[in-house]
């Protein structure tokens, strides 16, 4: 049992920047974040892999968005420049990705936290 807590979600207006907080109880081998907006389908952000700093993130979030751990090792940052209404969404982190699973597959974690909601004004 992994628990995950986000923080660090508002409002803020298009071209803003937010950076949300993901706490773990515990070593994780990888964090990903994901998203959720209102009636959409549920898209993996990135993912932070912990012993080779290593991230991947969605082409949706490329070049806006970045990964990054704290040197608690137990907090992992996303960073969030150039926000869009497009972006406003609940957000997640996750961890435990299963065996076979893929990164970018949202089915593919056992761990959630309970989200922060992410809100971008025109």
């Amino acid at each position: 049992q992994v628990l995950l807590q986000e923080s660090g979600g508002g409002t803020v207006q298009a071209g803003g920047s937010l950076r949300l907080s993901c706490r773990a109880s515990q070593y994780t081998h990888s964090t990903t974040w994901l998203r959720q907006a209102s009636g959409k389908e549920r898209e993996v952000v990135g993912i932070f892999y912990e012993l080779s700093a290593r991230t991947e993130y969605a082409d949706s979030v490329m070049g806006r968005f970045s990964i990054s751990q704290d040197n608690d090792r137990n907090t992992v940052y996303l960073q969030m420049n150039g926000l869009k209404p497009e972006d406003t969404a609940m957000y997640y982190c996750a961890a435990g990705l299963k065996l076979g699973g893929r990164w970018n597959d949202p089915a593919a974690y056992n761990y959630w936290g309970q989200g922060t909601q992410v809100t971008v004004s025109s």
